[in-house]
């Protein structure tokens, strides 16, 4: 069945350029990643131009719900964050320092805990507002900061993989071979599942997000290692940094959108040399 692109993203079927190898520490685990997406220019535009994933909730981001533990060691690592927070630097510490988990489903049937939201329709209750005196956006992102560490040490699993998408299975090759393969791609819209297509704005299809300076590569570099494993993320750079040079056939739509809106705002002289 197909579904109507929304305004200013592009459709979610597109040709796609694929690498695979082999894990340099690791002969059982072999690496399937999307290099349409990983050389894209998606940025996280937080802040700035996110159009956030409900109707006239902008300042949300994609915060307007809350996020779900992978597992125990997720939640647990979250709560030791939630320590270091602050009134100061949390907006909702008085009504979330006791009460920031709450049980839900995932597909309607089985419990699942997430982080609290604010109110039956959200926003997380880890996300402070725009006028908030300690600063707007995520209280434990902003710690991670101010801390010294990567957000990723900080905030849900969920919360800081996205908009990367890492499936990992068991495989037999045809000599009887299993190896575990880890396929890392783009979390588009159809990765939330059915309800993804209702989400108002996304921005992995959106040319709005797809104005970073540099790959996805190599600003998302912590992610995709913390995902990975160092030596197979220095493998895929190496990859990447190849097949950058010599030209990507498959090239994200979204970047090639976002860079022909650019060369149009610039004008004629965009071109030129200096």
């Amino acid at each position: 069945m197909s579904r109507k692109t929304p305004p200013r993203e592009v459709s979610l079927d597109f040709p796609r350029e694929w690498i695979e190898f082999l894990d340099p520490a690791d002969e059982q685990h072999v690496v399937r990643a999307d290099l349409t997406w990983l050389l894209s220019r998606w940025t996280c535009v937080f802040g700035s131009a996110c159009r956030g994933i409900l109707p006239g909730r902008a300042e949300d981001g994609c915060c307007s719900h809350g996020a779900f533990f992978t597992d125990t060691d997720d939640e647990n690592r979250v709560k030791a964050a939630v320590l270091k927070l602050t009134p100061l630097t949390w907006q909702h510490h008085r009504r979330g320092f006791k009460n920031w988990t709450e049980v839900d489903t995932v597909d309607g049937t089985k419990p699942a805990r997430r982080t609290a939201t604010r109110s039956a329709d959200g926003p997380c209750v880890f996300h402070n507002e725009d006028d908030f005196a300690g600063g707007g956006g995520c209280a434990l992102h902003a710690q991670a900061l101010r801390d010294g560490k990567h957000p990723l040490a900080y905030k849900p699993d969920v919360c800081w993989q996205l908009p990367v998408r890492r499936e990992q299975d068991w495989i037999t090759r045809p000599d009887g071979v299993k190896l575990l393969q880890s396929t890392v791609t783009e979390f588009d819209r159809r990765g939330w599942g059915p309800g993804g297509h209702d989400l108002a704005w996304w921005c992995t299809s959106s040319p709005d997000a797809h104005v970073g300076t540099d790959a996805m590569y190599v600003t998302y570099a912590p992610e995709l290692t913390e995902l990975l494993g160092e030596a197979a993320y220095a493998k895929l750079a190496e990859l990447c940094d190849a097949r950058l040079k010599s030209g990507l056939i498959a090239v994200h739509p979204a970047t090639t959108a976002a860079r022909k809106a650019a060369n149009a705002t610039a004008g004629p002289a965009a071109g030129r040399k200096s």
